[in-house]
């Protein structure tokens, strides 16, 4: 115990949200191991957690109940913070040497020598024993299923060396949750999540293309590929066709579901919102393509609360 808190807090990573509460209440020897799991940044578990909150809520809708399982929308929150701090300390032990080359990440606890890669597995497994305790509160055929995801998690680190298309992968294993909140509500799979789960894949791909401009040019350097710098100046087209996919993928995903209009209001409101990031979009502004990224945790509520409404209208 006392070697697992034996660390080096050397101040905030980089791109970081400053004076946060990881760096101004936690303990010193506990931010490295925040900093790992990125708990000072939860736009990504609010994308870890979208699709299982949208699938729980077109589930419910389409089993006619009165009511979301409150207590399954808690487990899925606790599961995505879970998951997404190990899905990033395993990606920091996995490219520890890349992050010591790239401006933006070398200041990441593990190359900036807060912890060391041993205590980084050791908190990785605490994680991921979270993550397994949420998972055995459904029933089996979801425990099943979440469980498969651990293969796409396992891959995603490393196709960023072998594929232009590394994103494709992250939309594999973030978007599973479509999957699991489905099962979770009717112990069986359809069509209607099945379609929530390609269109997140979408989805998916088009927000982490955006996020990925801030990092190209460091990325050529060190032979990191990416959708990024594989749709360079079409960007924007690649988006119109990935956000236009998606957008029409969860519309018929609502229509499997049979759920009512509020459903379809919402995943129109939705691509109002993907529409304005196009819009706005300037791939040679890294805080630009931030601040985008960060903002599909808004278009996610636009979605949730059109099909949470659909269980009452």
């Amino acid at each position: 115990m006392i070697s697992f808190l034996r660390t080096k807090d050397t101040g905030p990573v980089a791109d970081a949200v400053k004076r946060h509460w990881v760096d101004t209440v936690l303990p010193a020897p506990v931010r490295p191991y925040a900093r790992l799991a990125r708990w000072e940044r939860p736009i990504g578990w609010w994308l870890l957690l979208w699709p299982c909150w949208w699938s729980l809520a077109m589930a419910t809708a389409h089993v006619e109940a009165s009511m979301i399982n409150l207590w399954y929308l808690v487990l899925f929150w606790v599961g995505a913070v879970a998951m997404r701090g190990a899905g990033c300390t395993y990606n920091d032990l996995v490219d520890r040497d890349i992050d010591d080359k790239v401006e933006r990440t070398r200041s990441r606890p593990i190359p900036a020598g807060q912890v060391t890669p041993r205590q980084a597995l050791g908190f990785l497994v605490i994680q991921a024993l979270v993550g397994l305790l949420v998972l055995v509160q459904f029933n089996i055929f979801t425990i099943l299923l979440g469980l498969a995801s651990l293969a796409v998690v396992a891959l995603y680190p490393f196709m960023k060396r072998v594929t232009n298309w590394p994103q494709l992968f992250l939309g594999l294993a973030f978007s599973w949750g479509a999957l699991v909140g489905w099962a979770a509500t009717t112990g069986s799979l359809s069509m209607a999540p099945v379609f929530l789960y390609l269109g997140g894949i979408l989805w998916t791909i088009g927000y982490d293309t955006i996020y990925a401009h801030q990092d190209k040019e460091d990325d050529a350097i060190v032979g990191v590929h990416s959708t990024a710098r594989l749709f360079g100046e079409k960007t924007r087209l690649a988006l119109v066709i990935l956000y236009g996919g998606a957008t029409l993928l969860f519309a018929t995903a609502v229509f499997f579901a049979g759920l009512s209009w509020p459903a379809y209001a919402g995943v129109a409101a939705g691509a109002v919102h993907l529409g304005w990031q196009m819009k706005k979009l300037d791939i040679d502004n890294p805080d630009e393509c931030l601040r985008l990224f960060k903002s599909n945790a808004q278009y996610g509520w636009l979605l949730f609360a059109g099909m949470l409404l659909s269980i009452w209208v």
